[in-house]
């Protein structure tokens, strides 16, 4: 008799274990890789192919493959915590599409590069007329083909011109193509970032995909733990937004702009508003976050294992519905 209700009592606390864990319904197929489009406005073309809506999360540029834009502007995904995007009259090229070996070429206007999260083993390269840049640590890059110009905001770059090669770091730019000595010089960020129509733009995208990044880490927790359909860091498609966003593997991170990006387990234990809030630096570091779990500019650590880190990136199926 004790057997059988010793049996009952695991049966139902089993029953209620796996009713308490979210239900997915897996219906979404949508995948990235490096070159994938994730976000067009205006008049955007691959090849003789123009692009609408319908070809966010399902065209990507193979080798040998051009994005264009006349009137609009283009977000393109590269290796997970990596976007490219393209001011109007800009063309790119993808030279390779490899995670380990990630290379375009900016034929004609320009491009802007946020670097949320880089790893050793990346080879992360734009090349333009008069240079090639290879991105060295997480920042916001921009390259300009027709001026033959390229500014790093943040960060740090090397780039090789003229049979020579050149560090950019943070606040500085390089002009290719010149008869004197190339040298990096300091440029003025506020005016840049005040002027220029792709900076406000990629500010603005940054806080988009900040957004959907903490509706998007919420369909991944059950029980405290990571849920169903979770598979370590990479790109996970939001379908409120009709696009991919990063989720971290665990902690948290800030773009380049401000705007923090979470891992499920933040979510879940820390009180993170539905809406991110930017946070500004002092020097290398972003402001205190708000919530109990963070200390000194970094969260505590969890209890358990850390999750397996994944290069390639994860569909996201149907999150539930958040109530505000």
């Amino acid at each position: 008799m004790r057997l059988a209700r010793w049996k009952t009592a695991i049966g139902i606390g089993f029953l209620v274990a796996v009713l308490s864990v979210p239900v997915y319904a897996d219906t979404d197929k949508h995948s990235a890789t490096p070159g994938t489009v994730n976000y067009i406005e205006g008049q955007v073309s691959v090849g003789n192919q123009s692009l609408d809506s319908k070809a966010v999360g399902s065209v990507g540029l193979q080798a040998g493959e051009s994005l264009a834009t006349q009137s609009g502007k283009a977000e393109i995904l590269l290796t997970p915590g990596v976007y490219v995007r393209l001011g109007s009259n800009s063309s790119i090229k993808m030279i390779s599409s490899n995670l380990t070996d990630t290379q375009l070429a900016l034929n004609q206007g320009e491009a802007m590069v946020e670097v949320d999260e880089i790893h050793p083993q990346n080879n992360i390269r734009i090349s333009q007329p008069g240079g090639d840049t290879r991105v060295l640590k997480t920042g916001l890059y921009s390259f300009d083909a027709s001026n033959n110009n390229m500014m790093v905001f943040d960060g740090r770059a090397s780039v090789e011109a003229n049979d020579r090669e050149v560090t950019v770091k943070g606040g500085h730019e390089l002009a290719l193509n010149t008869d004197g000595k190339l040298k990096a010089q300091g440029f003025d960020k506020k005016r840049v970032e005040q002027s220029d129509d792709l900076y406000r733009w990629s500010s603005l995208r940054s806080e988009y995909l900040s957004q959907a990044n903490t509706e998007t880490a919420r369909a991944y927790v059950a029980n405290g733990w990571y849920g169903p359909g979770w598979f370590g860091p990479g790109w996970y498609w939001n379908p409120w937004s009709g696009g991919f966003t990063f989720l971290p593997a665990d902690g948290f991170l800030f773009s380049p702009f401000g705007w923090g990006f979470y891992s499920p387990l933040v979510i879940y234990k820390v009180p993170i508003p539905a809406r991110s809030v930017p946070h500004h630096f002092d020097g290398s570091r972003p402001a205190p976050a708000i919530g109990s779990g963070f200390h000194d500019h970094a969260v505590r650590a969890f209890n358990g294992p850390p999750p397996m880190a994944r290069m390639h990136s994860a569909p996201l199926p149907p999150p539930p519905p958040i109530h505000r």
